[in-house]
């Protein structure tokens, strides 16, 4: 007689574990990698807001601008915070520029302080919990959005301003003769 019950197993199922890793959980493709979004505070939005606080002048032409420039140094703060939970020790200047200059750099810095590998992968479903990189590049994109408003700002006082900030954008490696082709 088979002492074994018709709902009991015969073979031995290969358990998986049923807690998730966050090292081994897929990456989030709505959220782009840890390098480009330095790469994009450090060098494409620097250039364009060093551009803009000079179409605009120095002192800031305008209630306007002085509102704008301060919601951008705000934003990249806000993006330095949630890259990493520390604050800066140290003062930034009182100056807009510098502070903005000071604020990007900051923001860098901590952005590079996170592990490129687990940027970007979602969070285990058992920690309940939303991952940094969602927060990080919602923050990029109000960045982002400052900018705009600031370069429509710019636009106002400069109205060349856009022949600056395209300018550099193609660079020829091999220059074109100055002689006639034909």
């Amino acid at each position: 007689m088979n002492s074994t019950l018709a709902t009991e197993p015969t073979e031995k199922v290969a358990s998986k574990p049923l807690l998730e890793t966050w090292g081994k959980n897929e990456r989030m493709r709505h959220i782009p990698p840890l390098g480009w979004i330095i790469e994009k505070l450090d060098i494409d939005l620097r250039r364009r807001i060093d551009k803009l606080i000079a179409a605009i002048g120095s002192p800031p032409s305008g209630e306007a601008a002085d509102i704008e420039l301060r919601a951008i140094c705000r934003s990249i703060d806000r993006l330095a915070d949630a890259a990493k939970f520390s604050r800066a020790t140290n003062h930034a200047p009182s100056e807009i520029g510098a502070r903005i200059t000071w604020s990007i750099n900051h923001a860098v810095s901590s952005l590079g302080s996170l592990d490129a590998n687990l940027f970007g992968r979602r969070y285990p479903f058992q920690t309940l919990e939303r991952s940094k990189g969602e927060a990080l590049y919602g923050t990029l994109l109000v960045v982002i959005n400052h900018v705009h408003r600031l370069t429509t700002l710019a636009r106002a006082a400069d109205p060349n301003v856009d022949e600056r900030l395209l300018e550099g954008l193609v660079v020829l490696q091999e220059p074109l003769r100055e002689q006639r082709m034909a």
